[in-house]
């Protein structure tokens, strides 16, 4: 595609795909205009960047939908102080737009391969207040704790409450959770040390995280 291609694509991307999915939050859909998605998937996908669809990533793993990606990030409404936490990596998309919203972006990715590949692309974008680490983000990073936001980019059966303790009192996770068919996106709150609000937002499915827990099939 040619560059009027491009941003033609884009601009459909964001008007067909993300805004009549409930995004309205300007400062995101400037940011999903202004940070390239297309440099942020394998080269062999680039054809699929603005598509509504999952894209396969090494390991098994996929990069979220747009829409999907947008919602989530609107959700966690990351502001200019929040420091903030993202399990999951992937190609470093929602890395490269929490950095452009947030002070400072931790993000714990499991596979060697896209570790890599989120770094060059970060480089490549001119972030420099992400931090993309080898991690299982299953156990979170608790040294750098407390965040304002954790961001999980993949979906879990249930939040587990290590990640719940690593948010500041006010803080909030975002996440899709449950069980196929019907998983709810779930914005968490922190509402006290011990106390926390939990708000279902929508339905989506994800393909899950590595090494979070699975709830016990038994039934009293």
């Amino acid at each position: 595609m040619n560059l009027q291609d491009v941003e033609q694509a884009r601009y459909y991307m964001i008007e067909q795909q993300i805004r009549p999915w409930d995004v309205s939050d300007d400062a995101v859909l400037e940011l999903l205009s202004l940070v390239k998605r297309e440099d942020f998937v394998p080269l062999a996908q680039k054809s699929l960047a603005f598509v509504d669809m999952a894209i396969a990533l090494p390991g098994g793993q996929s990069m979220l939908p747009p829409r999907v990606q947008a919602r989530l990030l609107q959700d966690a409404a990351a502001l200019a102080t929040d420091k903030v936490l993202e399990i999951g990596t992937g190609t470093g998309f929602m890395t490269a737009i929490l950095a452009r919203q947030a002070q400072r972006v931790i993000s714990l990715e499991i596979n060697p391969e896209l570790v890599d590949m989120a770094r060059a692309n970060l480089q490549r974008a001119g972030v420099h207040n992400a931090e993309v680490r080898l991690a299982d983000g299953a156990k979170g990073t608790p040294a750098d704790a407390p965040f304002d936001v954790i961001v999980l980019g993949g979906s879990v059966a249930e939040v587990p409450k290590n990640l719940l303790d690593l948010l500041k009192v006010g803080g909030r996770l975002v996440g899709i959770v449950g069980e196929e068919p019907i998983m709810h996106a779930q914005l968490i709150t922190r509402t006290s040390e011990t106390n926390f609000t939990v708000t279902q937002k929508w339905d989506d499915n994800a393909p899950r995280l590595a090494h979070f827990p699975q709830p016990s099939a038994f039934q009293f």
